[in-house]
């Protein structure tokens, strides 16, 4: 059996200390040099040690002042089901209600937004075709806890009351019901996600440390005629967050 690498060994170090309360959250730890010759190793196996604690909430970076313990914090409940998209709101923010956190979200839509060649695949459409672009930015009390951008082909909602997700009679409904408005009917979705390091964008969004872990999902929408009518990059920080897929069955 192959030996474990020496900054798990230190990570495992840290996070034992941290639980015999030798550092409370809100400590400030000693310099990588001081833990490094107490534990024999070099700063660049304590550095790797506690970029791996701090991409799982456990520690916490500041820039210039050092590494600390973070403050712990309950992760959030996402699900992610279709059963779960329902006329009288968003799966958002029954998912916040159930936890009793306040919910809300800011978003920005941007209309006949040239299709990326990624995304033009995803829809099944010409790289370049226009597309209605949002952008998301969940909170759970005011604390930022998922990301979110999705697009749809403008040849689906052009010129309808559904053409701004955002906006209109019908803002915030969720695809699967603005789409019934105009008489597309949702048959399922597919739902891609891996995990990744958070982008420096996503982090400063986030309020999390750069190339921390992400579950980045890509989720597709397809009506019942087989087109699809949405496609959204979903990302959910790994500390704060803990995915939950419901299948329901039918019988």
């Amino acid at each position: 059996m192959s030996e474990q690498p020496p900054y798990l060994r230190i990570a495992d170090e840290l996070r034992q200390r941290i639980a015999e309360h030798v550092w409370e959250p809100g400590d400030r730890l000693p310099s990588r040099a001081q833990i490094g010759q107490e534990c024999g190793v070099g700063e660049n196996v304590v550095r790797r040690a506690q970029e791996l604690l701090i991409s799982q909430g456990v520690l916490e970076g500041r820039a210039g002042s050092g590494t600390y313990v973070a403050e712990p914090r309950e992760r959030v409940r996402v699900v992610r089901s279709s059963a779960r998209e329902q006329p009288s709101g968003s799966p958002f923010r029954q998912d916040m209600k159930a936890l009793r956190l306040q919910s809300d979200w800011e978003s920005r839509t941007d209309a006949k937004v040239p299709a990326p060649a990624e995304i033009a695949t995803r829809l099944g459409i010409a790289e370049g075709e226009p597309c209605v672009r949002t952008t998301y930015e969940f909170l759970a009390d005011g604390k930022p806890v998922q990301l979110s951008t999705s697009w749809e082909p403008y040849a689906v909602t052009g010129g309808t009351l559904v053409v701004l997700p955002e906006g209109g009679p019908h803002a915030g409904a969720g695809v699967v019901n603005r789409m019934a408005e105009i008489g597309v009917t949702i048959s399922h979705a597919v739902e891609q996600p891996e995990p990744r390091h958070a982008t420096a964008e996503e982090a400063s969004l986030l309020g999390i440390q750069k190339a921390a872990l992400v579950t980045h999902i890509r989720r597709t929408y397809y009506s019942d005629d087989g087109r699809s009518v949405e496609t959204a990059d979903i990302v959910v920080p790994a500390a704060h967050c803990e995915i939950v897929y419901e299948i329901p069955i039918n019988r």
